[in-house]
């Protein structure tokens, strides 16, 4: 057990909550929600930061909802947008509803005391009627406060339709509707949101009469400034059919310096002492990567589970150890090698590999290049330097029958498979 908003604090996962809220949290146990925008069947790692939130509040004792939004997604937030979303069709957001279920419940315990519930707001969302919309909740609502909020400030330059315009009156009716459903008295949700909290909070006081309170929570960014979640192939997405459990590890563990002891307190559970302890290693011996590689370990675990994290961990060693000894890798290890960097099937020739062939073949060397970095001592073969006086290996040396690693130079590697 430990106080909500003093854990987000410490762990900067704190930016604004509404007055009063403190008190209300510290009252007694809370139901509290966030919403999840289905425009994909996947999170990724910026949702995050509102999924960690969910995450400390049910360890702070309080009762988690996690709501989808399988009705709003057919209208689209406008907050952070410079333009119009395109519109999903209902089969499209019902699959994205699923896919994000699926990842939610990897955080959230839905047993016990304080169990998490998921929720899907197409269950009042798409039975509304207008009429009713327009006289029980639109009333509460002024065009002139609608349009300060920052999500529609923000697009009235270059337009926003009225569709968008009511997203607002959407999730603040969520906030009522679960609030007579289950008793969600608090929402929390990225800093962007604040507009759409607040509006939601006033529309319960003023239709039930009940006590509502926000809590947002900061939008990341790198300390370099660039927009937190976004590698050079794009989006870093929790499916690992979208970002594999390798691709997703080597984004933690890229970290820069001055992100890693901050990242370690908004996206794991360790302690204070423990994070304390991987900034004095960090100061020390930046060198070595110790916060980043233990960053990238629990995130991964969390995600994807311990197997996959400790495989990606095992090819990020032999991706970037030259010492790491290839005859010792598991089969499994090799094959996720050759998902994730250059791979090449070679043939035999009396029982013998060609390594200029290999080269030519992995790395698009031309005979002549190759054989230069190999009298010049920069390729080996599964850790063995190879010689310019005979470069081949012996198909009988293959680590499992199968495979060799190649590397030429420091940190090219590549997977090679006997055909």
């Amino acid at each position: 057990m430990t106080d909500f908003l003093s854990e987000l604090e410490w762990r900067g996962l704190l930016y604004q909550q509404t007055e009063g809220a403190a008190a209300h949290l510290a009252a007694g146990p809370v139901a509290a929600y966030c919403g999840f925008d289905p425009t994909a069947s996947s999170l990724h790692v910026g949702s995050l930061v509102p999924i960690m939130g969910l995450v400390h509040l049910q360890r702070a004792g309080h009762r988690p909802v996690a709501l989808v939004g399988g009705g709003t997604g057919m209208i689209g937030d406008p907050s952070g947008k410079a333009s119009e979303r395109q519109l999903l069709t209902v089969e499209e957001i019902d699959a994205n509803v699923a896919g994000i279920r699926a990842q939610l419940e990897r955080f959230l315990d839905f047993s016990g005391e304080h169990a998490a519930r998921l929720v899907d707001n197409a269950e009042w969302l798409r039975e509304l009627h207008a009429i009713e919309f327009m006289r029980d909740v639109g009333k509460h609502f002024t065009v002139n406060v609608m349009m300060q909020k920052e999500s529609v400030k923000a697009r009235m330059d270059a337009g926003i339709s009225y569709t968008e315009f009511s997203y607002m009156l959407l999730q603040a009716y969520d906030f009522l509707e679960l609030n007579r459903r289950y008793g969600v008295t608090l929402q929390i949700g990225g800093s962007d949101q604040w507009g759409n909290i607040t509006a939601g909070t006033e529309l319960v006081r003023r239709t039930l009469q009940r006590e509502a309170h926000g809590v947002t929570l900061p939008l990341v960014t790198t300390t370099s400034g660039q927009k937190f979640g976004k590698s050079e192939a794009g989006a870093v997405w929790l499916d690992a059919t979208r970002t594999s459990p390798y691709q997703f590890y080597q984004f933690w563990v890229n970290a820069e310096d001055a992100d890693a002891v901050r990242y370690l307190k908004m996206f794991t559970l360790l302690e204070r002492e423990d994070i304390d302890a991987l900034a004095t290693a960090l100061a020390a011996a930046p060198h070595e990567r110790a916060a980043q590689r233990r960053l990238a370990r629990e995130v991964t675990t969390t995600v994807h589970g311990p197997v996959a994290a400790s495989l990606a961990e095992e090819v990020s060693k032999v991706i970037f150890d030259k010492k790491v000894d290839a005859r010792a890798l598991t089969k499994d290890v090799f094959i996720t090698l050759a998902t994730e960097i250059p791979r090449a099937t070679v043939g035999t020739t009396n029982g013998a590999v060609s390594v200029i062939d290999a080269l030519e073949a992995a790395f698009g060397l031309s005979k002549t290049a190759a054989r230069k970095l190999i009298q010049q001592g920069a390729v080996t073969v599964n850790g063995d330097k190879m010689a310019a006086e005979a470069p081949t290996v012996e198909a009988a040396s293959a680590v499992h029958g199968r495979w060799f690693l190649l590397r030429k130079g420091g940190r090219d590697v590549a997977v090679l498979e006997l055909s």
